[in-house]
């Protein structure tokens, strides 16, 4: 009964709440998908590696799990987007409650797939069964929360390169349990950038830019609750 109640407030303060400004620099027009998760889990395909609990209801994606997974949503996307959705860390003492690793996939694509379909693959949600997508990653608050890194994949098997300037660790980088963060992830053209509310972590600069691809939220080992998942197209200005 507390978990249901949660979940309707934490709804009813969602539709009350004034739309979130797009981050400085960032230019936002249509909207061309949007899951508000009142209706289950119809646009996305979970890959787990052990059993947890995921479930859309009331407003609020709720991700209660114990090992590595991976959330997918179905439609392919085409740059210039802009994904946005809000994000909170629950540490409220349960047996996931590991405030550590708020992760992104996107403009992912497999490349001995004909379409690059990232989800053609049957993937166990272990983090290094994805090494074989091209595609962009963020792991915000990773390793017990004391690392904020971004990466490009390159499609081989252990090749997650790293660039020095990449690799966060900043207490200001880092989560921040119980509160909620909106998190904005953008590809437009060369630009590929990544904003926690109004803090831009990430500008990457890509001579090869992946202009479309699936993305996934991604966590291990943790408990998080997303709302008001936004694709918008997007420019940058």
């Amino acid at each position: 009964m507390h978990r249901r109640t949660f979940l309707l407030s934490a709804a009813a303060l969602s539709a009350l709440r004034p739309a979130i400004a797009a981050p400085s620099g960032l230019s936002l027009g249509e909207v061309l998908h949007e899951d508000d998760f009142r209706d289950g889990l119809g646009q996305w395909l979970l890959q787990a590696h052990r059993p947890g609990t995921v479930t859309a209801a009331d407003g609020v994606l709720d991700i209660d799990v114990p090992a590595g997974t991976s959330l997918w949503f179905k439609p392919r996307l085409s740059g210039p987007i802009a994904i946005r959705y809000e994000a909170l860390m629950v540490a409220e003492g349960g047996p996931n409650d590991r405030l550590s690793d708020l992760n992104a996939f996107w403009m992912a694509n497999d490349p001995v797939v004909p379409d690059g379909d990232a989800m053609a693959k049957d993937r166990t949600g272990k983090f290094e069964d994805y090494d074989d997508l091209v595609l962009y990653y963020v792991g915000q608050g990773g390793n017990s929360n004391s690392t904020t890194r971004f990466r490009r994949y390159t499609g081989r098997a252990g090749d997650r390169p790293l660039l020095p300037e990449n690799d966060r660790r900043l207490p200001a980088d880092m989560l921040v349990g119980n509160v909620w963060q909106t998190v904005t992830l953008a590809a437009v053209g060369s630009r590929i950038l990544y904003w926690r509310d109004d803090r831009l972590l990430f500008d990457f600069e890509d001579p090869a830019p992946l202009a479309s691809g699936h993305f996934a939220l991604r966590t291990t080992q943790s408990h998080l609750r997303v709302r008001n998942f936004r694709v918008y197209r997007a420019g940058y200005i």
